[in-house]
């Protein structure tokens, strides 16, 4: 196998006072929907919808734990670690995280994102499209406890809704 030229890790951020000393570290949101929507766009075209979904999935998993990771490490309580995350989404400008219900016996929680960087203020497209959030809640998951859940976005500001829902449940079993 070839060496991987773009694995993950927080280098790619760079220094951005150093290498953005007049624009600095903000941008608006139609730049990341920009990318993130001709990304999706490509993945489609050249996979398929459900591989492109799978992907960002991926992606947004890979993303979350990564982001606990460095945001929101060190917590053992479990309403104390999804409180940092909050805390650092809410500074980061991505979205105001709720928890709405949380059965952590059984692993089932349901959370709320509002005013989500993905898709608020977008029409109403009959269907939901924050596939790369899906993967992101788990990767918040899993960075806490280790554990894979399933993630499935059961409302969105794309199907008439003002906030978007999250279902988070344990894999079924196989």
């Amino acid at each position: 196998m070839t060496e991987r030229l773009y694995k993950f890790s927080w280098d790619f951020i760079g220094d951005v006072e150093e290498g953005r000393p007049n624009l600095g570290n903000t941008t608006r949101i139609e730049v990341y929907r920009l990318f993130q929507y001709t990304m999706r766009d490509v993945l489609e075209e050249r996979f398929g919808t459900e591989a492109a979904d799978r992907i960002l999935y991926d992606a947004g998993h890979k993303a979350g734990l990564n982001f606990c990771r460095r945001f929101a490490d060190g917590e053992s309580d479990l309403n104390a670690y999804l409180e940092k995350v909050k805390e650092s989404l809410m500074d980061l400008k991505i979205g105001i995280l709720r928890v709405e219900s949380a059965d952590t016996a059984k692993s089932n929680y349901v959370l709320t994102i509002a005013e989500d960087l993905d898709c608020s203020g977008l029409p109403d497209m009959g269907h939901t499209v924050c596939n790369y959030d899906e993967g992101f809640i788990s990767g918040i998951f899993y960075a806490f406890g280790g554990q894979k859940l399933n993630v499935k976005e059961s409302d969105c500001w794309c199907t008439s809704d003002r906030t978007c829902r999250f279902q988070v449940t344990p894999p079924s079993p196989t």
